[in-house]
């Protein structure tokens, strides 16, 4: 059954704002999406008004569902102050925490919003300064590999610019919903799955603003319905910015992976990943340098295409641990493509047990701070 705009324009209209009118008529709704019978709308407020349009949102999505055909629906809550609004503190907080009343006595911790996840025994990040780095194979493989060490792992694809997880694991099919109309993860190769990428069209242009983006991972986050979980690993989009701040804020993080490639530009970006991470009192867990060398599957001659050792002695000068080299290697790209990651394809092959290795003490790391 086809879905249209206009029946959840009918569904949204029957949900009340804090205007006094109808969600429709108060001039806050974006352009509605339907895909496939999945909905995506952003409801756009000023700054001010955040906190009380929450439940306005939470409300808007449940109509959205609720709408026979529509199997999934995602609502952002987007604020925005408007031009000679009071500048909120420079905490750098994100807007909807700014505006959030301090408590007596002092300024209330951009981290105070921090809670758990229902079932999740630790969440960790994985991370790059910059794309292009193979992040999303990387952190695949090895929440693969952390599977494969015994522990109950799930993967949340946060890139929500470009989510690369669908592609990776050969997912096609919606997640459903749960009593609670909760989604319930996917579960291929023994993780439980969630990625934003399985909510919109693979070929859509993902356009987020700063709120938008908070929002989404929140959801991602908290409206999804994880099970029991050792360790959720977050499959972050590149970069310092609004997505990385969120997590950092929304769940008390117990590590970060960053991920970098040998060259000096890549090393730079890695460097502002591991700094973002510091300054939030979030322990990193080691640097990764993947695509470390090529070595030719004909005659065996090894080539640092991209330089060598730049990872290894950046974790050494930053006194941080280092992981490890992943090569850059035709298996790794062609079972990525093919949705079969190599730990899953090839457990007994050479790469496999790099990332294994990898995967052995991230595992320790969690285990010595008594995160896991």
């Amino acid at each position: 059954m086809s879905v249209t705009q206009q029946q959840i324009r009918d569904s949204l209209a029957k949900v009340m704002t804090p205007r006094g009118v109808a969600l429709t008529q108060a001039e806050v709704l974006s352009e509605i999406a339907v895909t496939d019978g999945k909905v995506y709308f952003s409801i756009n407020v000023d700054a001010a008004e955040a906190r009380s349009w929450e439940s306005v949102r939470a409300a808007a999505e449940a109509a959205a569902r609720a709408v026979p055909g529509v199997t999934s629906a995602l609502a952002a809550l987007t604020a925005e102050r408007r031009p000679g609004a009071a500048q909120p503190p420079r905490s750098g907080v994100a807007p909807a925490a700014a505006h959030r009343p301090a408590p007596a006595g002092g300024a209330q911790s951009p981290m105070s919003k921090q809670s758990d996840i229902p079932g999740v025994g630790a969440v960790i990040a994985v991370a790059s300064g910059k794309g292009g780095v193979g992040k999303s194979t990387t952190a695949l493989n090895l929440a693969l590999g952390l599977r494969d060490l015994g522990l109950r792992v799930g993967l949340l694809d946060a890139d929500i610019y470009g989510p690369s997880v669908p592609r990776l694991t050969g997912i096609q099919e919606k997640p459903q919903l749960d009593d609670s109309r909760r989604m319930i993860p996917i579960r291929r190769f023994g993780l439980s799955i969630m990625s934003i990428g399985f909510l919109v069209d693979e070929e859509a242009p993902m356009i987020w603003r700063g709120p938008m983006v908070m929002s989404a991972i929140t959801q991602m986050l908290r409206d999804v319905d994880w099970g029991q979980l050792d360790l959720l690993v977050v499959d972050m989009p590149p970069g310092t910015g609004d997505a990385q701040l969120t997590l950092a804020q929304n769940v008390p993080l117990k590590g970060a992976v960053i991920v970098s490639t040998p060259q000096d530009l890549a090393l730079i970006d890695a460097r502002r990943g591991l700094a973002m991470f510091t300054k939030v009192n979030v322990p990193v867990l080691g640097i990764i340098e993947n695509m470390s060398y090529f070595l030719c599957p004909e005659c065996g001659t090894r080539s640092d295409i991209f330089g060598h050792g730049g990872a290894r002695h950046e974790a050494e000068r930053l006194a941080v641990p280092f992981l490890g080299e992943i090569p850059l290697h035709m298996d790794i790209r062609a079972s990525s493509d093919a949705g079969t990651p190599v730990v899953e394809s090839e457990p007994n092959g050479p790469h496999a047990e790099i990332y294994r290795a990898i995967a052995g003490q991230v595992r320790d790391r969690l285990k010595a701070a008594a995160a896991i």
